[in-house]
């Protein structure tokens, strides 16, 4: 089993041109194969059913100058239709075959022929034999083909006076091998050179097709190299989603190494106030220590705090461009279900208006944080109700889906000109509610990371506000 793996991994091409090229000439060789064969089988047919129509040409002529005499000996009137049937052993012999006797053409003097004695054919019948044995008249082996036709002489007109005879033509079969083996030697040679030609063009279509593809490695191989920011749009059809799909992958890993050092310098920035805080009350002595330690302890929660911010930011950023779909229901369900212990007091519950199947392509913690920070920020300004619903937006042929979601509340809702106020990072609605102010903007980040958009208006069905996400169907 190891032996014959090593063989196939050894054998087999690793090149699309060399795996075309060789299906390819399987395929002509194999097609030559069968039409040489088909050729070569119409001429052969074709040409003993030639011989056949010859033989029968000499037979009829021959039977025009037949005569009998009346003692039944044979008399041809005419000369042969052919001078090979008057020279011994030529290759085109005649018999006439009589009751009790067989008369034969000068041709047929010497070679052995057939045994035609006991061969009379029944008046208008005709055969075409062969090729059968024979003897050369120099005593070698050799093979004829052979046409009879059953004849009947009339005499005088009576019943009494007719006469039964079988005319048979034969001919040496070396001719007709020769016609064979010429045709086949000249369908086989030309066969041979169209099909170096088509291989020859079969090599040069298959490298102008595939040029494209080419084209698509050179220039993956200047991104890698960095000396393009992403793959051109001149490809043919064909490649147009594998092009597509590399630029939004390097525009993906772009978009996230780029988010990764915005947050690896937002921390540094962040840090730089506590740090400096410690350092100027540990420079500057602290006159009580229980002061001192109250101070470090605030400003380490702080920095933790600050810490913990700046990583659930970086994780809940980045997406994998080709994510399995998410089911919106059931993550909805668990956090709702969360949600309702901690308001349990205003009594507020969740309606959902979700189509079935509705599905999230990401990572399942953004869209945790996504309906986490939405539906709370909703429970939080809501009297009684929230409202959440889910449709997906149909892409093109080939295309995932993407996704419309929306929250509403009957709360008392955000004027329009403080929307954008809103929407700021660590800015609340109202600063006598519990809160940071930076849940709306992850979800901004999180939105934008998908490439979506979020619009914030009036709910029309529940009277509060409404927050309407709508994501792009991907590629």
């Amino acid at each position: 089993m190891k032996g014959r793996q090593w063989l196939l991994k050894r054998w087999r091409p690793r090149s699309l041109q060399a795996r075309q090229l060789l299906a390819a000439s399987v395929g002509l060789v194999a097609f030559l194969a069968l039409a040489g064969y088909a050729l070569d089988a119409a001429f052969g047919q074709t040409a003993r059913d030639n011989l056949s129509e010859r033989l029968k040409n000499y037979a009829t002529a021959y039977a025009g100058g037949i005569d009998f005499t009346r003692d039944g000996s044979l008399y041809i009137r005419e000369q042969p239709p052919d001078p090979r049937f008057d020279i011994p052993g030529n290759g085109l012999y005649l018999q006439v075959v009589m009751p009790g006797h067989v008369a034969n053409s000068m041709s047929a003097e010497g070679p052995m022929l057939p045994d035609v004695s006991n061969h009379m054919l029944s008046p208008r019948e005709e055969v075409f034999e062969g090729p059968l044995r024979m003897t050369q008249i120099d005593g070698s082996e050799g093979e004829v083909y052979r046409y009879g036709m059953g004849l009947v002489w009339g005499g005088d007109g009576g019943p009494e006076s007719e006469v039964p005879y079988t005319i048979y033509v034969l001919e040496d079969s070396r001719a007709l091998g020769m016609q064979l083996r010429s045709f086949r030697g000249a369908v086989w040679f030309w066969l041979g050179v169209t099909g170096l030609i088509l291989l020859l063009l079969q090599t040069l279509v298959l490298q102008w097709s595939l040029r494209p593809l080419k084209r698509v490695i050179n220039e993956l191989t200047k991104v890698q190299r960095g000396e393009r920011d992403r793959m051109s749009e001149m490809h043919p059809r064909e490649l147009e989603p594998l092009t597509e799909s590399i630029n939004a992958f390097i525009e993906s890993e772009r978009e996230n190494l780029e988010r990764q050092r915005n947050t690896l310098a937002d921390l540094a920035h962040s840090l730089k106030t506590p740090l400096a805080v410690l350092r100027t009350q540990l420079e500057s002595g602290a006159s009580n220590e229980a002061e001192l330690r109250e101070e470090v302890g605030v400003q380490l929660q702080r920095m933790n705090n600050l810490v913990s911010y700046q990583l659930a930011r970086a994780a809940s950023s980045g997406h994998k461009l080709f994510s399995a779909p998410v089911p919106i229901e059931a993550t909805a369900e668990e956090i709702v279900r969360g949600l309702e212990k901690v308001y349990a007091a205003k009594g507020v519950f969740c309606e959902f208006e979700l189509e079935p199947g509705v599905s999230f392509y990401g990572e399942p913690g953004d869209l945790q944080e996504l309906l986490g920070n939405l539906l709370e920020n909703a429970f939080k300004w809501a009297n009684r109700r929230v409202l959440l619903t889910a449709r997906p937006v149909l892409g093109g042929q080939g295309k995932r889906a993407g996704l419309e979601l929306a929250v509403d509340d009957d709360g008392p809702g955000i004027a329009e000109d403080n929307i954008a106020k809103v929407l700021q990072r660590g800015v609340r609605g109202d600063e006598r509610v519990q809160g940071h102010g930076i849940g709306l903007s992850i979800v901004q980040d999180l939105i934008k990371a998908y490439r979506g958009q979020l619009h914030v208006k009036r709910s029309e069905e529940l009277g509060g506000a409404r927050f309407e996400v709508t994501l792009p169907p991907g590629i």
